[in-house]
């Protein structure tokens, strides 16, 4: 995203936004925000009852055990899907609750909750930890600018939003937002090169101003993220250019995640009007068939 006052012609700065800029952009990049949300919070996966043990449950980031209080109970370990413990909590005198921080790293599948009285098991129960992220909605501020951060500012035209929704039972983050195709300013080397830069986002961060590292997905959410790098500006030597005439063509949307190293991805046929100025081009975006 280029900011409006600046004094260098946009062109020429969104020129310079591929290669070795990568560098010194990357070292700014802040850690984990939410770029906005669209549901209320909620518990995104809590189990019956396992004896003692009346609640386990996914909140936000953290695995939440809630023990009776007259339970003899002196420690919940938290086993994962692989066996090996990821970590154990005493109960302190009147205590009847802990969690464990699980983060956007962690292994999904089936965890166990083990509590223990001293080296005697007491109660076990399981809770499966899985994230399902998928694209509900994308557009770009040039069409819809109302469903950007500023409605009304110019350095929303070439930038686009994409809402995410989770309907898993765990967090994940999304820590890379990528356009490929016959976009004009694509995320590969065709356009700012930063598909294959660990250390590069291209997600904005309205609070911050700034590009972040990643956006974190709660399960039961939806949120909205959007591009920093205008992938939707036209820049002289692009392969998409109004001027050549009507183009049909499609992109492909992906979102690379952390939990799994995995990636989701939407198709779209889009439409570049003829023109002989790129503010006369018309931009039409559609969900592809296929």
């Amino acid at each position: 995203m280029i900011p409006t006052d600046s004094p260098i012609d946009r062109r020429t700065v969104l020129r310079t936004l591929g290669g070795a800029a990568l560098a010194s952009v990357a070292g700014c990049l802040d850690g984990s925000r939410n770029s906005g949300t669209t549901t209320p919070d909620q518990t995104s996966a809590t189990t019956e009852r396992a004896g003692p043990l009346s609640r386990i449950a996914v909140e936000g980031q953290a695995v939440v055990v809630e023990v009776d209080a007259d339970a003899p109970v002196e420690q919940v370990n938290l086993i994962q899907p692989n066996g090996e413990l990821f970590g154990k909590r005493g109960l302190a005198a009147g205590a009847r609750q802990v969690s464990f921080e699980i983060g956007t790293a962690y292994e999904p599948g089936k965890y166990r909750v083990v509590a223990l009285d001293g080296d005697e098991t007491v109660a076990e129960g399981s809770l499966s930890i899985q994230p399902d992220l998928s694209i509900v909605e994308m557009g770009i501020g040039r069409n819809q600018p109302e469903e950007m951060w500023n409605s009304s500012g110019d350095e929303v035209t070439d930038e686009a939003f994409v809402t995410v929704e989770n309907r898993g039972t765990g967090p994940n983050a999304v820590t890379k937002l990528l356009f490929i195709g016959d976009v004009p300013y694509p995320s590969d080397e065709e356009g700012t090169n930063y598909a294959n830069h660990d250390d590069v986002s291209g997600i904005y961060d309205p609070e911050s101003d700034s590009e972040v590292a990643e956006v974190v997905i709660p399960a039961g959410k939806q949120l909205t993220i959007y591009s920093f790098r205008s992938p939707f500006a036209f820049v002289p030597g692009s392969d998409i250019s109004c001027q050549d005439g009507e183009q049909s063509v499609e992109f492909n949307l992906i979102l690379k995640t952390r939990v799994a190293a995995s990636e989701v991805s939407k198709t779209y046929n889009v439409q570049y009007t003829d023109s002989t100025s790129t503010e006369g081009c018309s931009i039409s975006i559609g969900e592809h068939d296929g």
